[in-house]
């Protein structure tokens, strides 16, 4: 599956400044598009005429339908950390949680299968996509060193490897088993096994 491409000579972000009302008619016609129709039906013509707009508005926003869709199913900062450091053990519950909320979502359940495999094929879009979850990752990062600081989180957990554990723990079962719920007892299961490990001693 191919990610539906930008017309030629068009760059997202070029032209003039973006309103916020016409994004957040693009994503929400897009995040209800998805639940409606599927990924696989969705056109970013149809988004356009949904968000009362134009295809050269929203190319001048996003370059694809993966990258439209991807804003319009993952928070801009998901980090789910409020919190003040000084608990991991919280931190890592609380990001499973937040995983675990945007990925049954019911546009995420309709986006997930389609979108991977647009994102996986196309270099320059992953590296887009990836890109938005910078702030994500230095949060995740700075729990972590500060609880190696502490003495509370071992020096060699690497924070992009337990962002990927959390998340990808989260999509897999998603994948897997659509129709199963991911309850807090799953929520709390898994992060006992992120915390404590599977080995005893």
């Amino acid at each position: 599956m191919k990610a539906e491409p930008s017309p030629v000579g068009k760059t997202a972000g070029a032209g003039r400044p973006r309103d916020p009302r016409i994004d957040a008619a693009i994503l929400q016609s897009t995040a209800d598009l998805l639940v409606e129709i599927g990924y696989a039906n969705l056109t970013m013509a149809a988004v356009a005429e949904r968000a009362q707009t134009t295809k050269t508005a929203l190319y001048r926003r996003w370059s694809s339908k993966a990258e439209l869709v991807h804003e319009a199913v993952f928070p801009a900062a998901a980090t789910a950390l409020a919190a003040p450091a000084g608990d991991i053990a919280a931190d890592i519950k609380a990001m499973i949680g937040a995983a675990r909320d945007v990925f049954t979502s019911p546009v995420m359940r309709a986006a997930l299968p389609g979108l991977v495999a647009d994102v996986v094929a196309d270099t320059e879009l992953n590296a887009r996509v990836m890109q938005r979850f910078a702030d994500t990752f230095a949060v995740v990062r700075n729990r972590v060193i500060d609880g190696v600081a502490r003495g509370e989180v071992h020096a060699d957990v690497h924070p992009d490897r337990l962002v990927e554990i959390i998340g990808g723990s989260t999509m897999l079962r998603m994948l897997l088993w659509p129709e199963s719920e991911l309850d807090d007892e799953w929520v709390a299961q898994t992060a006992a096994i992120v915390v404590h490990g599977v080995t005893v001693g």
